[in-house]
């Protein structure tokens, strides 16, 4: 067996090749995590007051769209998932909209769930401007389910 000792310039090869490695998983982990600071995504509200206030919500869009609701446990592939942020003033009324993570790939979806929340309104009024934020869960047959109130899924 045969060694070779290493030059600066393999040296330094190697260490850069290595210190990429290192940055293209660090970028790739990253990637694949929901940041703390975005509200309400991935994590629970704050104070039980949101979280009944995100079910009164969620419980009054199923109400109103009660032939869009998907009955039973969701297929293992949807054809869409979105993260919708809503304002709505202290009377109920949606004042706007945010996509966190809109299903870009369906925007007849997307413009269909703007449609869904400003025709529910008014809502529960909360006595304060609140921001409700939910994960819409959107199977191909056009219903869906809200992760708040989702029976789950295969």
């Amino acid at each position: 067996m045969t060694f070779t000792q290493a030059t600066p310039s393999t040296t330094r090869r190697s260490i850069v090749c290595a210190a990429t490695v290192v940055a293209v998983g660090a970028a790739l982990l990253a990637g694949c995590s929901i940041p703390v600071s975005m509200p309400g995504v991935g994590r629970a509200p704050d104070n039980p007051a949101s979280r009944a206030y995100r079910r009164t919500v969620a419980s009054h869009l199923y109400s109103r769209n009660s032939e869009r609701i998907y009955k039973g446990v969701l297929p293992a592939m949807l054809y869409a998932i979105g993260v919708l942020q809503v304002n709505i003033d202290r009377r109920g009324q949606v004042t706007s909209t945010r996509w966190l993570r809109a299903p870009s790939h369906a925007p007849e979806v997307v413009a269909e769930i703007e449609r869904i929340v400003r025709r529910a309104a008014p809502y529960p009024a909360p006595g304060s401007t609140v921001t409700y934020t939910d994960t819409w869960l959107w199977d191909q047959s056009g219903r869906f389910q809200l992760d708040t109130l989702t029976e789950g899924q295969q």
